[in-house]
């Protein structure tokens, strides 16, 4: 038995690997998906067959209440809400990681690391590590899943002395678990727990919303390992691979994020070490500088007219679910001869690959999206740059201004095209809390409103033209 269950972990663990590979592109995303399934299902099965498990009853009702609670949520979620929704089930997944420790904590002997106060002493540290990064995991994922619905706001959380604070936490939990590893004491243990619980608090709090997706895909990989972790504890070599996989790839992602926004790593990981709060209260002022202002037709007649279009997605259009009604102005576009690509950034939105998987919803062509890298350059000899609910992402105050909080950060290059169309709702600022300098150009016009109407306008001004 153990034998055979050994190498159906192991296909199981080929089977998230090539997940993995899939997702990295829309085109072979629904097939790594499956894959990912599959190796899920395997797992679950394997596991569940072990000698080790004395109650299915209680596992099935595991499995049954899990599985139904899941499939309710993906059948309701909203996509404009899935990255809480993302958030929330890394918080789970930390909470899990606590619980398993507590539980070895509690009963060695079940899970064959020793017996109560002679616990083995490799198993202590890696039942420490796993509560450790899971405490901070789930309190960190819990202020991720506030900030993202609205509850906290966008702006950072800071008080004085705030990462001095941060630095005595965190020493204070490597402290405990070295005592905890050498004394085995109880209450040392959950000292250490809860420290981490509130460091993983007061680490999220002071990141701003511009940073979000760094901290979703940041957070991804704590779960990772502390699930690789808590894998070590339990004897389990899939949990330990599959932890180890998320735990790499969501440290890749957000090194390529950080990259992405100028921002460095470290100090997201501290809780935006370092950052100032001058430059964003100035740039968030309020601006009464004018705007020339269009109408649907406008728009229309400018993009009829255009050799090449270029649309800007970003959380304005997630927000108003404008995806399909901008699917059917770019197809009208394209019968008219009009060349049309879609220019995503990397953080556009609220987590990794966010416009990604709603233009693939709305069954945009592969072919035409394209990330900054690619098309960059190109927006210099477009006619026309549609930008829909994007911002802080097209702003040129993060290549001309060193006083801006974005400044430095890589931005998509919309002013340099001809004429620039930004849907909006009104001049708010963007999650950043920056002023988009884009508005006040000459080559820019405003079309005011909720994107998916404004959009379904155009559409039908193309059709009359």
């Amino acid at each position: 038995m153990t034998n055979i269950s050994a190498i159906l972990y192991l296909i199981a663990a080929v089977c998230f690997i090539l997940a993995l590979k899939g997702l990295s592109s829309p085109k072979s995303a629904r097939r790594g998906n499956i894959l990912g399934i599959l190796g899920m299902a395997l797992a679950i099965g394997t596991t569940i067959f072990q000698p080790i498990v004395s109650s299915y009853l209680i596992v099935l009702l595991g499995v049954i209440i899990g599985g139904t609670i899941g499939a309710v949520i993906a059948v309701k979620i909203k996509m404009t809400a899935m990255p809480q929704l993302v958030a929330a089930f890394h918080s789970l997944v930390g909470m899990a990681a606590v619980l398993i420790a507590a539980a070895a904590l509690f009963s060695p002997g079940y899970y064959g690391i020793g017996e109560v106060g002679a616990i083995h002493p490799s198993s202590r540290v890696e039942m420490s590590l796993g509560a450790v990064i899971g405490a901070i995991t789930f309190s960190g994922s819990v202020i991720a899943f506030l900030k993202l619905q609205g509850i906290l706001g966008g702006k950072p959380l800071r008080f004085p002395m705030q990462h001095v604070l941060n630095a005595l936490l965190f020493l204070t939990v490597l402290g405990c678990l070295g005592c905890f590893c050498f004394t085995q004491l109880h209450l040392v243990f959950f000292i250490m727990v809860g420290l981490a619980f509130l460091l993983g608090f007061l680490v999220i709090l002071p990141i701003g919303g511009a940073d979000m997706p760094v901290v979703i895909s940041m957070l991804n990989s704590y779960s990772g390992w502390a699930a690789s972790g808590i894998g070590f504890t339990l004897g389990n070599s899939l949990l330990i691979i599959t932890g180890a996989l998320v735990g790499a790839s969501g440290a890749i992602l957000s090194y390529v994020m950080c990259r992405a926004m100028n921002r460095s790593i470290v100090n997201v990981i501290l809780g935006g070490f370092g950052t100032g709060t001058t430059a964003a209260a100035k740039s968030g002022s309020v601006d009464d500088r004018p705007v020339k202002s269009g109408s649907a037709e406008d728009a229309a007649f400018l993009m009829k007219n255009a050799a090449s279009v270029i649309i800007v997605p970003g959380y304005g259009m997630a927000v108003a679910q404008a995806q399909h009604a901008l699917r059917e102005m770019a197809d009208t576009l394209k019968k008219d001869g009009v060349k049309v690509r879609y220019a995503i950034h990397p953080v556009a939105g609220r987590m990794p690959g966010h416009m990604n998987v709603l233009l693939a919803e709305a069954k945009v062509p592969y072919e035409e999206v394209f990330e900054l890298d690619e098309i960059n350059r190109d927006f210099a000899t477009t006619d026309v740059a549609y930008v829909i609910g994007a911002n802080d992402v097209t702003n040129p105050a993060a290549k001309t201004d060193p006083g801006s909080p974005i400044y430095g950060m890589p931005v998509l290059d919309v002013d340099k095209a001809k004429t620039v169309i930004f849907v909006k709702r009104g001049m708010a600022t963007g999650y950043a809390g920056v002023q988009n300098e884009l508005f006040f150009k000459d080559n820019t016009m405003m079309l005011f409103g909720d994107a998916k109407k404004v959009t379904e306008g155009v559409v039908k001004a193309l059709e009359h033209l």
